[in-house]
């Protein structure tokens, strides 16, 4: 058969895909494409842009810092010069 309705041929095109461009780059141009065809139908639609860091208020959540771990706050021994 011709086309794409066959997963072999999903699974083949995903393959070449992978070792053109690698694993790295994929996720990156995943992400590209996808904010392309949102900033698309934003258009098209003629609606405002959505937020997407926040929450259904529209508001943006700010990440908290971590907080430290037991091991960075415990005291570390001195260190002797080298003779």
């Amino acid at each position: 058969m011709l086309g794409l309705d066959n997963p072999l041929h999903i699974a083949f095109i995903l393959v070449l895909l992978l070792l053109v461009f690698g694993a790295k780059r994929l996720p990156e141009m995943g992400r590209s494409m996808g904010a392309g065809l949102r900033g698309f139908k934003e258009s098209i639609s003629g609606q405002e842009p959505t937020p997407h860091l926040g929450d259904a208020t529209g508001t943006v959540r700010v990440d908290e810092t971590p907080t430290p771990t037991a091991e960075a706050d415990a005291p570390r021994p001195p260190v002797a010069p080298a003779a």
